[in-house]
């Protein structure tokens, strides 16, 4: 049977009663909810032949980067596709279906540009925003975020259902565009459109991190912890957040509280987890401070995942974890599976060609203290660097590693151009490149007096 979705649109259902908990399915998608797969299983269970609900649930598994899912995200294509064939479906079902079988051929790009098209057609479906938004973060497509919310903005009012979820993906895409205030702006009122918009507020977050406005941005997290407290792992983002917050004020014992008693609460094994813990204590190191056994929890989990080869981001935090816990041979193995990767044609694997590898090969020379061969490696990939995905924040990482390579191998101006090039993007001064830069003056001034005596030398 046909029935009109909350968005006003045709959906294929053999059991009516499905509609239910496929609107609370994409509510919670949207609001990144940990009832999401609840919902959908629900779904699934009152309308198992339901191929738009299948072909999600895969896009769904793939978005989480984890090797065992691609056979579950196999076997959700067979349910929907036989589905379809059974029972005709509409145009925009079908879209879904035929992108997550993109995904599976190794090409997430087409699904997001398949996504797109049948977003124009259907403007209000906030299910396809959010998937192509969510694909196109993975992919590091910025420009491609705002535009495919852009184009459909027209369809979202106030009494839109959506309404405060758009406005959250919409400040996002500013945001990594660097339009910050208008991003600062449009968050804020996702937020007090949605209360539960967990994407909208970190959106917010990441404004106030990229213009340096660290108290602004603790508060403001600070403020709205409930805001997030219904959210599945994301839950541990919007902490890493808060964390970055003080790490700019060198409160390391704040920074590492809240490793311990949220960030990495649960040692949970979602590579956007690994992410962040990875990352933190990468910037806690280059600061300085000894972080203790933290790693050897991550190194343990990265172990288990050096064949995982579905993402690029992940891997890069994979390795990183395997060189903070001393896992030797488990990272010389993952540096080589990411550089076989980037043979291969699919979008993935071309981005492990131009910036995986030099990556990797950047991360191992750090390992071993050769850091001329580092910074030259790191480097190397930054032009492509946001082909791996993520956001601006966390991508710094690998601006601050390079950054720091350049100056322990004394390369002081390769590593002030690096600082000026960031604060060009990040539009705001920071502690990092406040301290750097202080650094680097203390290395031209000794070069001046190392001249100046040379001079002398020569003359007596």
């Amino acid at each position: 049977m046909t029935v009109t979705d909350q968005y006003g649109y045709e959906l294929t259902l053999s059991d009516a009663s499905a509609l239910a908990p496929w609107h609370d399915t994409v509510r919670a998608f949207l609001a990144h909810g940990a009832t999401t797969a609840q919902h959908m299983a629900r779904t699934l269970e009152v309308a198992p032949d339901f191929a738009m609900a299948h072909g999600a649930h895969g896009l769904f598994c793939l978005l989480l980067g984890r090797r065992e899912l691609v056979s579950s995200s196999e076997e959700d294509w067979r349910l929907a596709d036989r589905a379809r064939r059974g029972t005709p479906v509409t145009a925009r079902e079908n879209a879904v279906v035929d992108a997550l079988r993109d995904w599976l051929d190794g090409f997430p790009s087409h699904a997001a540009s398949r996504l797109h098209a049948a977003l124009e057609a259907h403007p209000g479906d906030a299910l396809l925003l959010k998937l192509v938004h969510a694909i196109r973060f993975v992919l590091g497509d910025a420009g491609g975020m705002r535009s495919s919310v852009e184009a459909v903005l027209h369809a979202y009012g106030d009494d839109h259902p959506a309404f405060g979820y758009v406005l959250g993906c919409h400040a996002f895409a500013l945001e990594e565009t660097g339009e910050y205030a208008r991003a600062e702006t449009t968050g804020r009122r996702a937020v007090d459109t949605a209360g539960d918009d967990a994407w909208g507020l970190h959106a917010v977050a990441h404004v106030l991190d990229m213009t340096g406005r660290f108290d602004d941005g603790r508060k403001w997290l600070e403020a709205r912890t409930d805001n997030w407290a219904h959210c599945n792992n994301f839950r541990y983002h919007c902490w890493w957040h808060l964390a970055l917050m003080y790490l700019d004020r060198r409160d390391f014992d704040k920074v590492l509280a809240l490793y311990d008693q949220e960030i990495r609460r649960d040692q949970t094994d979602d590579y956007r987890d690994i992410s962040n813990g990875a990352s933190l204590l990468v910037r806690l190191e280059i600061e300085g401070v000894n972080v203790g056994g933290r790693w050897e929890e991550l190194a343990r989990i990265s172990e288990k995942r050096v064949d995982d080869s579905c993402n690029v981001f992940a891997d890069l935090h994979y390795l990183m974890s395997l060189n903070g816990g001393n896992r030797r041979l488990a990272a010389e193995k993952l540096v080589e599976n990411i550089e076989m990767m980037g043979e291969g044609t699919s979008d993935m694997e071309k981005v492990a060609k131009v910036a995986g590898t030099p990556i990797a090969f950047g991360l191992d020379a750090y390992r071993r203290g050769n850091y001329f061969s580092a910074f030259h490696n790191l480097n190397r990939a930054r032009p492509n660097l946001r082909q791996i995905g993520g956001s601006h924040a966390q991508r710094d990482v690998f601006e601050r590693l390079t950054i720091d390579a350049a100056l322990r191998a004394g390369l002081a101006d390769e590593a002030e151009l690096l600082l000026k090039e960031r604060l060009a993007l990040r539009s705001a001064m920071d502690r990092f490149a406040e301290d750097r830069l202080k650094v680097i003056e203390r290395m031209h001034r000794a070069a001046r007096i190392m001249q100046d005596e040379r001079l002398r030398a020569v003359h007596a």
